[in-house]
């Protein structure tokens, strides 16, 4: 299995992501760590979708994102609704990747 990637067209390493779980945890690491909202994430196939997620009490925010980071379109997720979309599905078949964040300053 693929433990990393580089974002394609930047040179920018992607770490694997694994487990449904981390997601949450990923999301907030690096809100906390950049000050930004929400997270990039990947999927390593053919089209090399990005998605930006977004957490809050809730649930997600997932927004999928065009080629220059542009918002393409938005929905809400509660818990029980983000098992079942294309990231995490992405996740299973083991080409979920994100980049690493680094504390802003």
């Amino acid at each position: 299995m693929q433990n990393q990637a580089f974002m394609r067209g930047h040179g920018i390493p992607m770490l694997a992501v694994h487990e449904a779980r981390d997601i949450e945890f990923l999301v907030k690491e690096s809100e906390v760590l950049t000050g930004r909202a929400g997270r990039l994430f990947v999927i390593a196939g053919a089209d090399w979708l990005t998605y930006r997620v977004l957490w809050h009490p809730m649930g997600f925010k997932v927004e999928r994102l065009d080629e220059r980071g542009q918002v393409v379109w938005s929905q809400h997720q509660l818990p029980w609704e983000f098992v079942d979309h294309s990231v995490v599905e992405a996740l299973h078949a083991g080409q979920l990747f994100t980049p690493a964040v680094r504390r802003a300053g």
